[in-house]
């Protein structure tokens, strides 16, 4: 399974954990869209040993993951979030490998979320209170620099969250199209934590594949596929103004 992957850029050796929440954004969102399509109402389980993550659903059909990546948790005793690699409990390598691999990128470009072992909530984008919020800095960013886009986390006892990236060829995005892509910026950015939308559009479509081009002025971005040609336009602060196109499917 191919991956995309963007090639971050940082300056001074220094990239902030909420440059890269922007850079997986959109993408990200699109994703988590299409799985909420896939499983609609399910219940799921785990088991790090067999190692089996697995999806159940009232019809009594199930849906195993092809592989899955535990990447950490956020506990509400400590108000922090864990990465896997330092998880005490001795999971299999073959499933916190990834996380170490989110730990060794972070090193290479100076982002200290991804490095410490265990982050308090109040140092993530958002100072987050809870840990459902508290999961998605780090696994955004995991995202990115991983190329693989589809997460869940889950209630694991006592009120701590585990993150996983689960992949199984369901949760694989169907071709882009002009009414779903316009949708789905204009909800991106009004309900995503982006800083720098300008960045964020861009990267969703040099992700997607959709040969994002600015305007000399900065003031519109051209998204263009197949069957697909989009003009974003942004106001004088940055923030995306309107989306426009052929919107007929």
């Amino acid at each position: 399974m191919s991956r995309t992957v963007f090639r971050v850029r940082n300056v001074n050796g220094q990239l902030p954990l909420s440059t890269l929440m922007d850079d997986a954004g959109i993408l990200s969102l699109e994703h988590q869209f299409h799985l909420q399509d896939v499983l609609g109402e399910h219940n799921w389980r785990v088991d790090m040993n067999a190692p089996v993550f697995e999806f159940t659903f009232p019809s009594g059909e199930t849906l195993t993951c092809e592989s899955f990546h535990f990447l950490g948790s956020a506990a509400p005793g400590p108000a922090s979030w864990m990465w896997a690699w330092a998880n005490p409990s001795g999971f299999p390598e073959a499933l916190t490998q990834l996380a170490g691999s989110v730990r060794d990128l972070g090193e290479r470009h100076g982002v200290a979320e991804l490095t410490s072992a265990e982050v308090p909530f109040a140092d993530l984008p958002g100072a987050p209170d809870m840990p459902h919020n508290a999961v998605g800095p780090p696994t955004e960013a995991a995202k990115v620099l991983t190329g693989r886009w589809t997460s869940y986390n889950g209630e694991v006892g006592g009120g701590t969250r585990a993150s996983f990236l689960v992949e199984h060829p369901a949760f694989r995005l169907p071709a882009p199209a002009p009414a779903r892509t316009a949708g789905l910026l204009q909800q991106a950015v009004s309900g995503l934590p982006l800083t720098d939308h300008r960045r964020a559009v861009y990267t969703y479509g040099n992700l997607r594949g959709l040969n994002p081009a600015f305007a000399d002025d900065g003031a519109r971005l051209t998204l263009s596929a197949e069957g697909l040609a989009l003009t974003v336009s942004f106001d004088e602060y940055g923030r995306v103004k309107n989306v426009e196109g052929a919107l007929d499917r």
